[in-house]
Parts: structure tokens; C-alpha cells; sequence
């Protein structure tokens, strides 16, 4: 699996260079809690995403696991998640979308090596996630961005695409392109891999139908896409790639460049292209720095710095969970 590298500059060790680790970031009720479940769902970590939608006991994310988190439907403080997809290991953080939180998520940020940018198609770039943005780009975090509820009315593509360019002064090369949106949302075209994804409204934990396709001139698009969507496609994707760069490896790496997906997280769809992209894109482990010299991913002896100290998590019990990222270290 091809991947960004290190920046010690030696290859690492195949047991340490498929993990990814990651946040999520975005403005609250943007979908991120939602993302997150389905993430583990398809990771295998759970069974069945929880009803982040419903009302009162039913009310149960498996990230959200604080008593006030679950009253809100909220997430209020970052929990750590483990998982495996495809040849990666997956330690994703989720965080804080809420501002009266946001210290925690500034924290976190600390021990991951990239960040999944959420944004609600409807509204766009909002503040909390302007905030964490510049957050992560004080640290040159590698962004892979994901619009999300394109199956409600959405504002158009090219508009939210200007928007993340203009105000978070970063270029955007699209991953994917939406074929439609609201009521009338089919889908996306996979433009790195010229692959048709449809979505299923029928079953929300179903995964998305893939059909690998020659390109958009393939003949086999027009039996999946009406003939009106399927030249709005066409000459969308085509003004897309004369308008915007296309995917840089070296300057997604130093945060300069965001691809972009857009999908469903309800829906179940676009959450696979999106873990495919953070497997094979995402950074591998970064060197750390610290005094009074900067730790390598490849070194044996054991190194890490807590980032997060969380007590009082279950109200039985006088407990205190401390998170650690790990720098350093590795068993034979």
C-alpha cells in the first residue's frame, strides 16, 4: 500500500507503517459522531452504528459515553478507538465538536499524524470547524475532507469547494463527485479510480454498490445514471479538473492540499471511499518532537507523551484513565 512517509527519511518497518493515526473534526451536529460509528462498523469494532438520532434511553453512541454526552447527543471529550481496514490499523480519536469543549480537541490534536474534516453540505465551512482547522494547520496536520448529507438538500459542489479554498486559504482536488443532491442524490463518481458508487436508501447500514467503470465516456454509466445527471456529471468533472489541481501527494503531506468525498454518513455511503482513502494516502507514524531531542517511530525503546488525563468517567467508581500516544517502540 503506497503511503505518504515518515519524516525521519528510513522506510519504517511494516508492523508500524500501516497504522494511521487520526481525528475527526468539524462543527457540531455536522454528522461526525454519525461518520465515527459507521467507521467502526465497517472496521468491524461494532456491530451496528447507535441511535445518534433518537431521543432519551435510546439515545446511545458508542463514542459517546459520558452521562452528558449521552443527555445532549453531543461529544464532549475524545475517546480513542482501534480498529483494522484493508492492511492498516486505524487509532481513531474522536473529538469534541462542541466549543465549550474545544480545549479538549486542542489537545488531541497533539497525538495524531492527519485529521477527517467533516462539513455539512447544507451549511458549509461554520466556526468551530474554522477553529480546529487552524488548529491543525498550526501543526501542518495532513486534512482529508468529507461533505457530509448530501441526501438533503446541499448547497452546490462548486460553491462549498470555493468556500473550504477561500476561507481556509487551502486547495481542494476532488476525490469524488456527487450526482445529484437532496431527494434526488444517486450518488458519486470516483475520480481516482473511475468507480460508480450508488447509494441504497432502502438499508442505511448497507454498504454502497461499486462499479468499476472506463471512465465517463464508459457506455455502462447511462444504465445507473438518468440522462440529465449523467451530463451534468460530465461537465461537472471535466470543469473540475481544469479548474482545480489534481491530487499531490507531497502537498496533501504538508497540509497544503485536501482531498474531498462526498457522501451519507446516515446513508452508509461514501464512509468505504473515505477509509480507503485514509488507508492509502494517510500518513504512516511521524517523528515526534521532544526535548531534548525528537523520538523516530522505528526506535525499540519504548517512548510516548499523554495527551489526555480523564477521570471520574463512570460514576461507581473513583477512576482515571490517562491516554497515551506512543512515540516509540515495538515488539519483535
Amino acid at each position: 500500500m503506497s503511503t505518504i512517509g515518515h519524516n525521519s527519511g528510513a522506510p519504517l518497518p511494516p508492523e508500524i507503517a500501516r497504522r494511521r493515526t487520526f481525528a475527526i473534526i468539524s462543527h457540531p451536529d455536522a454528522g461526525k459522531t454519525t461518520l465515527t460509528e459507521k467507521l467502526l462498523v465497517y472496521g468491524g469494532a461494532i456491530q451496528t452504528a447507535g441511535a445518534v438520532r433518537a431521543r432519551g434511553e435510546q439515545r446511545r453512541a458508542t463514542s459517546d459515553f459520558l452521562k452528558m454526552e449521552q443527555q445532549r447527543g453531543i461529544s464532549v471529550s475524545a475517546s480513542a478507538m482501534t480498529f483494522e481496514w484493508g492492511d492498516c490499523w486505524f487509532n481513531l480519536l474522536d473529538t469534541p465538536g462542541h466549543e465549550d469543549f474545544s480545549e479538549d480537541t486542542y489537545r488531541t490534536l497533539t497525538a495524531v499524524d492527519a485529521a477527517v474534516m467533516v462539513i455539512d453540505a447544507a451549511k458549509g465551512i461554520e466556526p468551530q470547524t474554522l477553529k480546529l482547522f487552524e488548529v491543525c494547520r498550526m501543526r501542518d496536520l495532513p486534512i482529508l475532507t468529507f461533505v457530509n448529507k448530501m441526501d438533503r438538500e446541499a448547497r452546490d459542489t462548486f460553491e462549498i469547494i470555493d468556500e473550504i479554498q477561500e476561507k481556509l486559504a487551502i486547495d481542494v482536488t476532488p476525490a469524488s463527485w456527487p450526482i445529484g443532491m437532496g431527494r434526488d442524490f444517486l450518488g458519486t463518481y470516483d475520480i481516482l479510480h473511475d468507480r460508480l458508487g450508488l447509494m441504497d436508501r432502502a438499508d442505511r447500514n448497507r454498504k454502497a454498490e461499486t462499479l468499476e467503470m472506463k471512465g465517463l465516456d464508459d457506455p455502462a454509466l447511462a444504465s445507473h445514471v438518468p440522462d440529465g445527471q449523467l451530463t451534468e456529471l460530465r461537465e461537472n468533472v471535466e470543469m473540475a479538473r481544469e479548474l482545480m489541481p489534481a491530487f499531490d501527494r507531497q502537498s496533501f503531506g504538508e497540509g497544503h492540499m485536501t482531498p474531498i468525498w462526498f457522501g451519507s454518513a446516515i446513508n452508509s455511503f461514501g464512509v468505504k471511499e473515505l477509509m480507503d482513502g485514509i488507508g492509502t494516502y494517510g500518513p504512516e507514524p511521524q517523528v515526534q518532537t521532544a526535548q531534548p531531542r525528537n523520538i523516530a517511530p522505528e526506535e525499540k525503546t519504548v517512548a510516548g507523551f499523554v495527551f489526555k488525563v480523564q477521570a471520574n468517567m463512570d460514576p461507581k467508581h473513583r477512576d482515571r484513565v490517562a491516554f497515551v500516544r506512543m512515540a516509540s517502540g515495538h515488539f519483535q
